[in-house]
Formats: C-alpha cells, sequence, structure tokens
C-alpha cells in the first residue's frame, strides 16, 4: 500500500512537471508564432513623380538597411489621391492599426496623420517649412513626434537660373495654390528675389487643379516668363500648363525635376529620390531605437541637381547657354 502511494505521488509528481514544461513550451511558441513585424504607413497626398520618388527612395533606404517589405516589416502604401477626407481616414486606419512608424508625403499629408496621433513615430518628407505647417515647435528641435526632411529649394538660386536663360525678361509671373502654405511661402521669397533683381512680379493663383488651364492661360498674357515653385496641384498638371506655355512661347522654371520632365523648360532643384532615401536613413533610426522625433532637427537636402528640358527649349525657340548644355535632358514624350 505504501509502494503504491509513493507511486501515485511519483506520477503526479511527473504529471505535474509535464504540465509545466509543456505549459512554458506553449508560452514560448505562442511568443515566437506571434511575434510581430514593424508596420510602417505610407501616406502620400497625391499621385505625381516628385513624391512617386520620395516614396521609392524611402522604401529603398529601409530595404538597404534590412527592412524589406514582406520580409522583416510590413509597409503599407496609400495614397489620398488629393482628396481631405481621403487622408482622414488613411490616417484613422493607422492610428487604428498601430502603426509603428508613420511617413507623410507632402505638407497635407503630414497635417493629417499628424492631427491623429501623438505617439506613433511620424517621418514627413516633401514638406517645406515644418515650424510654418505648425507641426513641430522648431525645425532644429520639433519636440513632439514628427520630424522628417525638407524640400526647400534654392528660390534665389532657381531666380537667377531664369534670368539666365531669359535675360530679355522682363515682367515674371508666379503660379501657385494659395491653399498649400508651401507654395505661398515659396511664392513670397520669389517675389522676393525678383523684385530685387529689379524686375516686375506677377501672380495668379489657384484652388484646384480645375483652375490650373485658365490660370496658366490668363498669366501667359502678363508675362515674359514663369515660376512655378514645388507646388502638388501644378506639379501634378504640368501637361496642361506645358500645353499652354508652348504656344506662347513661355519658358517654366519649376521647383523640381519631375515638373520639368513633364512639360516645365529648367529647374536648380531637390532629387526627390535622394530626399525620400534620406528619410528613410532617419527612420531607420527610429526603427532602432537610436533616435526619437522629437529630438531629431528636421534634415535639409543634402544637394541640388540642374535639369533642362531640351525638346520644351527647342518648342519655344530658346538656346541653352554653353556651361548648362551637359543638364540638358530629351523629353522623348513631348
Amino acid at each position: 500500500m505504501k509502494n503504491l502511494k509513493k507511486n501515485v505521488v511519483a506520477l503526479l509528481l511527473v504529471s505535474l512537471m509535464a504540465a509545466v514544461v509543456t505549459g512554458c513550451g506553449g508560452e514560448k511558441s505562442k511568443a515566437a508564432d506571434g511575434e510581430k513585424k514593424p508596420v510602417i504607413g505610407i501616406i502620400q497626398y497625391v499621385e505625381h513623380s516628385a513624391l512617386d520618388a520620395a516614396r521609392e527612395g524611402f522604401i529603398q533606404a529601409l530595404a538597404d538597411n534590412g527592412y524589406v517589405d514582406g520580409e522583416t516589416v510590413t509597409i503599407d502604401v496609400q495614397n489620398a489621391q488629393g482628396d481631405q477626407s481621403n487622408l482622414s481616414s488613411i490616417s484613422d486606419r493607422f492610428v487604428s492599426n498601430k502603426s509603428d512608424l508613420v511617413l507623410a508625403i507632402a505638407t497635407q499629408a503630414t497635417q493629417a496623420i499628424a492631427g491623429k496621433t501623438t505617439d506613433i513615430p511620424i517621418l514627413g518628407t516633401a514638406v517645406t517649412d515644418y515650424e510654418i505647417a505648425r507641426l513641430v515647435d522648431s525645425n532644429d528641435a520639433p519636440g513632439g513626434n514628427v520630424t522628417g526632411t525638407t524640400d526647400m529649394n534654392p528660390i534665389q538660386e532657381q531666380i537667377d537660373l531664369l534670368i539666365k536663360l531669359v535675360p530679355e525678361a522682363k515682367t515674371v509671373g508666379v503660379l501657385y495654390t494659395s491653399s498649400e502654405d508651401n507654395s505661398v511661402l515659396q511664392a513670397k521669397m520669389a517675389k522676393e528675389a525678383i523684385e530685387k533683381a529689379g524686375l516686375k512680379y506677377v501672380e495668379v493663383t489657384v484652388t484646384n487643379s480645375n483652375d490650373v488651364q485658365q490660370a496658366t492661360q490668363s498669366i501667359v498674357r502678363q508675362c515674359d516668363a514663369i515660376y512655378v515653385p514645388t507646388d502638388n496641384v501644378f506639379a501634378s498638371a504640368m501637361p496642361v500648363v506645358h500645353g499652354i506655355t508652348a504656344e506662347s512661347k513661355t519658358p517654366v522654371i519649376c521647383g523640381e525635376s519631375g515638373m520639368v520632365q513633364n512639360g516645365g523648360l529648367a529647374t536648380l532643384g531637390i532629387n526627390y529620390k535622394d530626399l525620400g532615401y534620406q528619410t528613410g536613413l532617419m527612420a531607420v533610426k527610429i526603427l532602432k531605437g537610436e533616435a526619437e522625433p522629437a529630438t531629431m532637427p528636421i534634415e535639409k537636402a543634402a544637394k541640388f541637381d540642374f535639369a533642362i528640358n531640351g525638346t520644351v527649349a527647342k518648342e519655344i525657340g530658346l538656346e541653352i547657354p554653353a556651361d548648362l548644355q551637359q543638364y540638358v535632358i530629351q523629353d522623348e514624350e513631348q
């Protein structure tokens, strides 16, 4: 009887130990199976070549540093197609899904997601001035959950390029969207540079893409050359602008190279793929826990590139100076 009791106790002990081991093993397995890849949301305001390039550069920087979509990270790309309600819905989606980090491409997208969360790290790109957009305490010390890269252009140098290409110009027209904070800022800076050069300044603004044709038709009657800053509405509508300015033989200096490729004459501007890549490197630091947005200053583009559309130059009868010939691109679609 005594031996029977010992055997029963022994069996109970073995069963208990097996249960403990099984339980621990189960928990360990569950943790391994439930291990969550970081989720990165990308919210893009509208589709055009500059913003697309910024997105591509960002994803490439992540991949080059081991954050490969579908393998070590999940990237959820959403495009708002220029619609404010879409921006709000996408932002809600990222907050609800508890994204680990969000890339916001363009000011409107960055403002939308920043208005929905103070916890998720947000990186902006294709944003001209974070302070004016009320996204940070200061560009040097953001202070919250938002930081990123600025696409502020060398506007003085772009106006200098306009003067060099069109030395006979007396009046410079500026086209921009009145509701885009970045465009308003750049137009103001362009006005100062144009008037400083002793030229007359005129402007025509739009509220959306439906106004672009009429605005362009209006301004070509008032000026000798046009300046268009990095403006999302005009970036998307450059073929419309080109259709009118090619006929009127009006040179158009743009804020970035994608606009030149789509019908502008020239720029000294940002390479948006490089800017996106630079933003991706900031994301890597955040994902690795090496930095936080609050203490990461807004970063500027490392360099600017010339781009001149040779086809457009021929269309409007403009000769490119010899020292700029190396920057001429031929747009086969023109």
